[in-house]
């Protein structure tokens, strides 16, 4: 070791942001253990770097006693004060015991023991930078592929993109790009590792954000989402402001902000509804494109009865009950739609069948 060893922990300490005193002290935990493992020996030793010159030292650690029964860990008055004339009963002596060849095992240890560290630090920059990414889109570049993973490289780590999480329309490439949304961050043994979908409806609500400045702003809020990602989707938002119009928001001039997210989502239908604090409202523009005429709520069931011309009842419904599964996902409540003539069968006509207008519902295709 030498001055040329402190000036390059003083540069990695500017450069990477490690303290030279961590590096010291890890350096001088390793030393130890490599100077017992090399010379075979059980006796409690110290190892102290010089923190102005770099020069090492190796002192082995003994009891000062009357009588010694382990000459390893113990050593009499008499010889402990030749190497200092104050030492008492019980104290401990450092005595020097740097091995002459010590010096190539010591510049070894050093090195792995920083290169370790630097690692660890790199490994602790990259969570701390995407830990704060967590919830959010990511863009990124197709690097492989195995059984289960798309490996999808961030720039400065490489993340796992689940196959289980593409949609069925999603077919990627080497060097493809492909835009994530990040699930899940953890710090692991190997380094952080880094969770994406292309199926989760946060990714849904982050593209709506990023291409509506009336969300991003906060004027306009998404107040649910469903999805079943690849096929369709709804949305409910709310304006904070009355003379916003929220679905107007999201849909842009000549649907351009919506189509801009259907295409990135590989053509998936998406539904903009207005929400509503009322739940027969809430309810029939969740139902969206189809029409509704009635809206029974059962407050206790959290269950809600929607009557539909019977024309539009296999709308309503949606293939293989898509459309009222993703109505009853976004709204929270179940649903039992039932055309204007099952109604009229099962309940009796209704004395008064008022239309629901839901015009501010927007289907997308």
């Amino acid at each position: 070791m030498s001055m040329d060893f402190i000036e390059a922990l003083q540069e990695i300490e500017r450069d990477k942001g490690i303290t030279k005193d961590v590096l010291l002290e890890a350096i001088e935990a390793a030393l130890i253990s490599s100077y017992k493992r090399n010379f075979n020996t059980a006796q409690n030793v110290r190892v102290d770097i010089n923190r102005h010159t770099g020069v090492i030292k190796v002192y082995a650690r003994k009891t000062v006693v009357d009588e010694v029964l382990d000459p390893r860990l113990e050593i009499t008055v008499e010889a402990s004060r030749e190497i200092n004339p104050h030492y008492q009963i019980d104290d401990i002596a450092d005595i020097e015991v740097t091995p002459r060849d010590f010096g190539r095992i010591a510049a070894q240890t050093a090195k792995q023991v920083v290169t370790q560290r630097i690692r660890e630090a790199e490994r602790g920059l990259i969570y701390n930078a995407f830990i704060d990414k967590e919830e959010d889109i990511v863009n990124g570049i197709v690097q492989r592929q195995d059984v289960r993973n798309l490996f999808v490289d961030l720039g400065k780590v490489e993340a796992v993109l689940p196959l289980t999480e593409l949609m069925p329309t999603d077919k990627f490439k080497h060097g493809d790009r492909v835009k994530s949304y990040i699930t899940k961050v953890e710090n692991t043994t190997k380094g952080p590792q880094i969770i994406l979908s292309r199926t989760h409806p946060g990714l849904l609500k982050r593209l709506f954000e990023l291409e509506v400045p009336e969300i991003y702003d906060g004027v306009v809020e998404i107040r649910s989402v469903a999805r079943e990602a690849g096929f369709r989707s709804k949305i409910a938002v709310h304006s904070r402001n009355t003379e916003v119009d929220p679905v107007g928001s999201c849909v842009g001039q000549k649907g351009l902000r919506v189509q801009t997210i259907v295409n990135e989502l590989k053509g998936e239908k998406i539904d903009i509804v207005r929400w509503s604090e009322s739940v027969d409202e809430y309810v029939a523009n969740a139902l969206s494109p189809s029409k509704v005429l009635e809206v029974i709520v059962f407050e206790q069931e959290k269950m809600a009865r929607v009557i539909v011309p019977d024309y539009q009842l296999s709308l309503a419904i949606g293939i293989k009950g898509q459309n009222a599964r993703l109505a009853a996902k976004l709204t929270g409540w179940k649903i039992d739609i039932k055309s204007e003539t099952q109604a009229e069968q099962e309940y009796g006509r209704p004395k008064s069948l008022t239309t629901i207008m839901h015009q501010d519902s927007v289907s997308i295709d």
